[in-house]
């Protein structure tokens, strides 16, 4: 028989809000909040190596979301997202640095300065779309990646530049357990707010352009409003999930955000699922794991004949980057939708048991 987790045969929604709810049962309640119990516990029981690879996936899972808003919800293209991931990056570092703006405020202004970039190379790309509006966003990366090189009062030059470390009311965040709530917070105000914007009227336009922009035109939606509104979201979150890098790590160079970066970022959102909340932050862990699994496979076959054949110990960079093409196009061919989809067919088969419907 189904288990109780289950609904009901039948649609007994009888308004709008029951419908847009975000949680469909109390159940799926229970265990978000009891998940994010287990998380707060997380640095508690875990060690430095995993609570590290925690932090990043909490950063790197918000620029991430910024940019399933752009491809996903919306239907553009970006290929030059780690460029902005950059700018936020360099942008609450300078204004800490240069202001002496206490980094706790810096990290949103930096959000919101590269909001007004993305903004700047959004409108011109909102008239383009399909190989065009790719092209747009990769001269874009390769624009912010010369101004990386070129702006030595901003970023430092090829030499980098220092960020302070987080203090919230005189507290000084030290150590990864406590920033690891940082960006744990971060992450649930992100996530929070985009989920409420997909409930939204505008929301509903974003998804309105992806599914047929036409369409969507007819009925009065204002193209190149929510186009360019698209871009700036991509833009806020990757700018916020920078400067958490930034703060992090304390201290920021230009080599690391390139056009590699860029489709890491990607291939978050498909291996996650385009269009899909929940499956940004599956991907973003997926992508964070896979090297370091590779690493791991290759420590395991040292000195064996497959090692002595590849060469995987000099090889291991050029490895993970193979690994994350492969990735992206046995996804794209076997699961198209994702982890996300994935996850609600075998939710779907436990509810469901032993029925087919």
């Amino acid at each position: 028989m189904a288990f109780a987790i289950s609904r009901p045969c039948g649609d007994f929604k009888t308004s709008y809000g029951a419908d847009e709810t975000i949680f469909a049962t109390k159940t799926s309640l229970i265990f978000c909040v009891g998940g994010i119990g287990l998380l707060c516990l997380a640095p508690l029981v875990v060690g430095a190596y995993w609570l590290n690879l925690l932090i990043q996936i909490g950063y790197l899972g918000i620029a991430a979301l910024g940019l399933n808003v752009l491809v996903g919800f919306t239907g553009q293209i970006s290929i030059g997202h780690a460029a902005f991931f950059g700018f936020g990056a360099f942008a609450s570092a300078y204004l800490s640095n240069r202001f002496a703006i206490p980094v706790f405020l810096a990290i949103p202004l930096a959000g919101i300065a590269t909001t007004a970039v993305g903004l700047v190379f959004g409108v011109p790309a909102t008239r383009l779309k399909g190989l065009y509006l790719a092209i747009a966003t990769l001269a874009a990366q390769f624009i912010l990646d010369d101004f990386f090189g070129r702006a030595a009062w901003f970023t430092g030059g090829v030499a980098g530049t220092s960020a302070k470390s987080l203090s919230i009311f005189g507290h000084e965040v030290i150590g990864d357990r406590q920033y690891f709530y940082v960006v744990l917070a971060y992450v649930l105000l992100a996530y929070l707010a985009v989920t409420n914007l997909m409930r939204t009227r505008d929301g509903r336009a974003l998804v309105a352009i992806r599914d047929h922009y036409l369409s969507a035109e007819m009925m009065g939606v204002n193209l190149t409003k929510y186009r360019t509104l698209s871009f700036g979201i991509a833009a806020f979150f990757a700018g916020i999930g920078g400067a958490l890098y930034a703060h992090y790590l304390g201290f920021v160079s230009i080599e690391g955000f390139n056009i590699l970066f860029s489709i890491q970022f990607l291939a978050m959102v498909i291996i996650g699922g385009l269009g899909s909340i929940s499956g940004t932050l599956m991907g973003t862990a997926f992508m964070v794991l896979l090297p370091e699994l590779i690493e791991a496979l290759a420590k395991a076959l040292a000195g064996s004949p497959i090692d002595k054949a590849l060469s995987l110990k000099e090889g291991i960079a050029f490895l993970k980057e193979m690994t994350i093409g492969a990735a992206i196009v046995l996804f794209l061919i076997f699961e198209p939708d994702g982890l996300a989809h994935r996850w609600r067919q075998i939710r779907a088969y436990w509810k469901l048991y032993p029925f087919s419907y």
